[in-house]
């Protein structure tokens, strides 16, 4: 019997060991790691399409490269089947270690936010150099492959900016502008190609 408690101890301590390494960020050398803004066009757009029940216009091309900032899972809210993930993405200097370790990130019911008392960056560089965007995964694998991520990932992403309308008069429309701020202000991605590292 106590063969059997020991036993259980361990493999108790085992699996917190790996869920917490798993959780861990990953630590990433100082410099600019994603020096370009996002790319968006509105050319050759597809038509309106049906997913999940919820119909998708897509109302801009959109493509980055980004470092994970923060990531937070949704399970609940309205929005919750279509895009069950939000990523808090930085590029230019909100990608530099240097910048990010003077800067307390969080995220929570849909929005990030960030805090520092000692800008390493004018507020408005930090503004304008990261967003959180509603990530809407267009297969289950990528689904699984955005629930993995953690901070410090790199991740390329390809899709499309999408407005959403649904049953009951839901809606929900993408932000076309990284210079906004508040509500109504995050990216709502179709994503069809994503590569981390």
């Amino acid at each position: 019997m106590r063969l059997v408690g020991l036993l259980f101890l361990l493999s108790l301590a085992v699996f917190v060991y790996f869920r917490n390494a798993a959780a861990q960020p990953i630590a990433r050398p100082p410099g600019v790691l994603c020096p370009l803004a996002p790319f968006q066009g509105a050319q050759n757009l597809p038509a309106a399409f049906e997913h999940e029940g919820y119909r998708l216009q897509p109302v801009a091309r959109f493509a980055l490269e980004a470092r994970v900032l923060g990531k937070r899972l949704y399970s609940t809210d309205p929005g919750a089947k279509l895009a069950p993930v939000d990523l808090a993405l930085g590029w230019g200097r909100m990608s530099d270690s240097r910048v990010l370790e003077k800067i307390s990130i969080s995220q929570g019911n849909r929005f990030y936010f960030w805090y520092t008392p000692d800008p390493p960056i004018p507020l408005q560089e930090i503004a304008l150099s990261s967003a959180n965007m509603h990530m809407i995964p267009a297969t289950p694998e990528l689904e699984q492959r955005l629930k993995r991520l953690k901070s410090g990932n790199i991740v390329r992403l390809q899709g499309y900016l999408v407005n959403v309308s649904g049953p009951d008069g839901f809606f929900w429309n993408s932000s076309l502008t990284r210079e906004d701020t508040g509500n109504g202000a995050c990216e709502l991605v179709w994503v069809e190609e994503l590569a981390v590292r």
